[in-house]
């Protein structure tokens, strides 16, 4: 045995001893009848328990047995039932350690080595399962005990087999429940006045049955203490409290005093049991309503705690959120306005904190950033409510609040609440500023680029005579890069001019025929690259609705996606573009163009739309495709980009306003009369 061990060991055989002592002072009747209580198999359960991780374990059980059976044959036992009863407690706990480290983690010891210490039995779950186990290995005890014993002395009664089972399941109930309990004594002085009050009111009651109207079978009254003291004391106190006045029944009964003691005196050991049986009744109610109130009082203080962080997180999120400078709204499901911070109300126009559930819309004074009027099934958060995934987006924001008006930038973001609820976050960021210092910029850009045409022409125009005065001779070579410069700089300040136009030209909207816009645009292209010996594209139009819309800045916009196709079509593959459109809601129509290009990065779709933006190859000025969506801005559509979904290549996608004109309708009767009646090879789809 390690030396380690031993003083653990030699504290437990101690304690072992000191309760064999205690549990012989119980005994009635004849001085080889059964104690009442036995203190010590909840003793030898504790200490084996404690072992079950040590190799050592085995010395330990050996060293119980063996102090069981000489202190009971010192109390005048034979011989050979001190040596049975030392190998039925053995028996007994050892099973009751096996079966503990299984059904019972966690009690009484923690981890391996002699000095571990683990939690008590302290819910109502530990309870049931310490019975549980405490029964089983009791009546493992009890069957080889009362077999031993018939081999040893005769065939004993079932009623002393009953008080071995019940004797040790109480013990281990009480004592097993005391460990580590006893010594977590309260210090507030109002529960211990009430501790000598209950108790004070016990020991007069427990003397009045047991001593001064012992006739009177009124002991199940004393059960109505117990539940006051499990109700009222600590736990502590409670096992306390059941462990003497159980003691109490004991000792009056042993000395034949009380209601047990003069049950059937033809059968000694029954009034033994029933005095057990009642103090098992008392254990187990004490127990379980002590547990019980400390499970509810744990419960109460995580929610207290709980609620405490939960409030102080509240608090601060509140703070935080009603300090920002970005304004925050939340809406529910019918587009109610939940929540909104201060910053949200000077933004919006109102100073209302919270707004009890009414609607953030189209009365707030919302217009597109041009001043055209913007619809409720417009605004973002509404887009983003019916399933949308709605990008950032500009709003000019103009009531009686703010008349000046306010560009305000909304971001929305969908939130799923677990009763599968949806809400919309919405964070608002004024861009005024921002948006006026661009603009101011764009403008003095487009003026410059106008400005600037005019010597460009004049330098265009001497680069040619120049040219053609050294035709043949070497400075030629460098006239040419003059003149490619030059065409350059045309390049780029006629994409600001365009840009210039799309941003702040008057919008002219009518009726146009998509059909024939698109083939005159197509036969455009193939006449290009004939005259560059280039291979030509091929393009498939399918069903065109018409559309209602400025007609220069629509050929601009699709002129521009194409020319955007073309130059990024893979090379030695034939160019292949893709058109057709479908109605969309809110009146739109939307336009796909698909190519079999080279397709754009998934990190770029987004960014190539952003002024001057060139990707690797490319081109041009980098304002095209951010004329494209400002033109599509304009007229209250969208823009994207996206995979090809039917191959390699992209997907243009745009929405512009359906046509609504009488011609409109006509275009559309044409369309479905065509397409009923059409060929494959047909012109209208394959042109040229």
């Amino acid at each position: 045995m390690s030396l380690q061990m031993l003083p653990s060991t030699v504290r437990f055989a101690v304690l072992y001893l000191v309760a064999i002592a205690a549990g012989q002072l119980t005994i009635l009747g004849m001085p080889d009848a059964m104690p009442v209580i036995w203190p010590a198999t909840a003793v030898a359960a504790v200490w084996l328990v404690n072992r079950n991780d040590s190799r050592w374990r085995w010395v330990d059980a050996t060293v119980l047995g063996v102090l069981t059976a000489v202190a009971l044959a010192a109390t005048g036992m034979d011989i050979g039932l001190a040596l049975l009863h030392g190998g039925t407690a053995t028996l007994e706990a050892l099973a009751f350690a096996v079966a503990a480290v299984r059904w019972m983690p966690g009690i009484w010891v923690t981890g391996a080595g002699p000095e571990g210490t683990g939690r008590p039995l302290a819910t109502l779950p530990d309870l049931v399962r310490a019975l549980m186990v405490a029964t089983g290995a009791a009546f493992l005890g009890a069957a080889f005990g009362g077999l031993g014993q018939h081999l040893i002395a005769g065939d004993p009664s079932l009623t002393v087999t009953a008080i071995w089972l019940v004797r040790d399941v109480v013990s281990v109930l009480i004592f097993g429940a005391a460990a580590h309990r006893l010594l977590a004594v309260p210090a507030d002085r109002r529960v211990w006045r009430e501790a000598v009050i209950i108790y004070a009111i016990s020991a007069a009651a427990y003397f009045y049955v047991f001593s001064v109207n012992e006739d009177l079978p009124i002991g199940f009254a004393l059960l109505a203490i117990t539940v006051w003291a499990a109700l009222r004391l600590p736990t502590a106190l409670t096992i306390g409290h059941v462990m003497i006045f159980g003691t109490t029944a004991a000792v009056f009964t042993m000395h034949g005093q009380g209601p047990y003691a003069a049950i059937d005196h033809d059968s000694p050991g029954t009034h033994t049991l029933v005095v057990q049986l009642f103090i098992g009744v008392l254990a187990l109610v004490g127990l379980a309503l002590a547990f019980s109130r400390d499970e509810r009082n744990a419960l109460i203080e995580r929610l207290r705690t709980s609620e405490f962080e939960a409030t102080e997180k509240a608090g601060l999120m509140t703070t935080i959120v009603n300090s920002m400078t970005e304004g925050l709204a939340i809406l529910d499901q019918a587009g109610g306005l939940v929540l909104r911070n201060p910053a949200a109300g000077r933004l919006l126009g109102s100073t209302n904190q919270v707004a009890g559930g009414s609607a953030l819309g189209s009365d707030y004074g919302f217009f597109h950033p041009d001043g055209a009027p913007l619809a409720d099934a417009e605004l973002p958060y509404q887009r983003a409510l019916a399933g949308e995934d709605v990008q950032p987006m500009d709003v000019l924001i103009r009531n009686a609040a703010v008349p000046e008006g306010r560009i305000v930038r909304f971001n929305v973001a969908r939130l799923a609440s677990p009763g599968g609820q949806q809400h919309v976050v919405v964070v608002f960021h004024d861009v005024t500023a921002d948006r006026r210092h661009r603009d101011e910029l764009m403008s003095f850009a487009g003026m410059v680029a106008h400005d600037l045409l005019n010597p460009l022409t004049t330098i265009e125009g001497w680069a040619e005579i120049l040219e053609t005065e050294l035709a043949g001779y070497k400075p030629a070579e460098r006239v040419g890069r003059i003149q490619r410069a030059a065409a350059r700089m045309r390049t780029f300040l006629n994409g600001l001019l365009a840009y210039t136009a799309a941003r702040d030209g008057k919008l002219m909207p009518t009726t146009i025929n998509l059909q024939l816009l698109l083939t005159d645009i197509a036969n455009s292209r193939y006449d290009q690259a004939e005259s560059n010996r280039t291979q030509p594209p091929q393009f498939v139009f399918g069903q065109l609705d018409a559309v209602e819309a400025d007609p220069v800045l629509v050929r601009q916009l699709l002129e521009n996606l194409i020319d955007n196709a073309l130059e990024l079509a893979a090379p030695g593959v034939a160019p292949q573009l893709s058109v057709a459109a479908q109605p969309a809601p809110n009146g739109m129509v939307r336009i796909d163009i698909l190519d079999n290009g080279l397709g754009i990065p998934p990190g770029m779709r987004q960014a190539i739309f952003t002024n001057f933006h060139q990707g690797e190859g490319q081109g041009g000025s980098g304002l095209e495709l951010a004329v494209c969506k400002r033109i599509v801005e304009r007229h209250g559509g969208t823009i994207e980009a996206a995979a090809n979904p039917y191959g390699s290549g992209t997907r243009m996608t745009f929405t512009l306003p359906a046509g609504r004109s009488a011609y409109a309708r006509v275009l559309e009767n044409q369309w479905q009369q065509r397409t009923q009646a059409a060929a494959p090879s047909s012109p209208a789809a394959h042109p040229r």
